[in-house]
């Protein structure tokens, strides 16, 4: 199995990518986004987008929350639901809906990619794979459809809850 950071080619899976796309360039399209839509940046807004952009993987509201709260203590829940609306109708984050039902968020990338949850430890692992996608195409023209989007969520045991004792 190719390690992180390898490319997909031939069926190959690729876990866990870094992001070609830094903190601070987010950041910047954060703010070009407020201008363009009337709204000031503010120390709060930017603690939380920073944080979040930073994190770099899946977070709930709750999660940000607490790691925002280290940084600033004033912010409040409200404030934190509201900046996760905002980045998501700016176009720079994603909602996800797993198993769990909660709401777990993710930085927008410049790459498609799945995701395999483990359904005991609640891990997330970002994969992508060449031979996944040309067959989604192959269905699709079979199907006579044009695909504008998917997601796929692969459910089961990570390696890590495998290794444990007693499983």
């Amino acid at each position: 199995m190719p390690r992180t950071g390898e490319t997909t080619s031939a069926g190959h899976t690729v876990i866990d990518r870094k992001p070609a796309i830094s903190a601070e360039e987010r950041m910047r399209a954060f703010h070009v986004r407020l201008k363009e839509r009337g709204l000031k940046s503010t120390g709060q807004r930017d603690d939380i987008a920073r944080v979040f952009f930073e994190l770099g993987h899946h977070i709930s509201a709750e999660e940000l929350y607490a790691k925002v709260k280290k940084i600033n203590p004033h912010v409040g829940y409200a404030t934190i639901y509201r900046t996760l609306r905002l980045l998501k109708e700016c176009a720079l984050l994603y909602e996800r809906h797993f198993d769990e039902g909660q709401a777990r968020y993710e930085a927008v990338g410049e790459r498609h990619h799945d995701h395999f949850i483990c359904e005991r430890c609640g891990r997330i692992i970002e994969f992508e794979n060449a031979a996944i996608e040309r067959m989604q195409n192959i269905v699709a023209r079979d199907l006579g459809v044009t695909l504008t989007r998917h997601k796929m969520e692969l459910y089961g045991i990570c390696s890590g809850c495998h290794a444990q004792p007693g499983m």
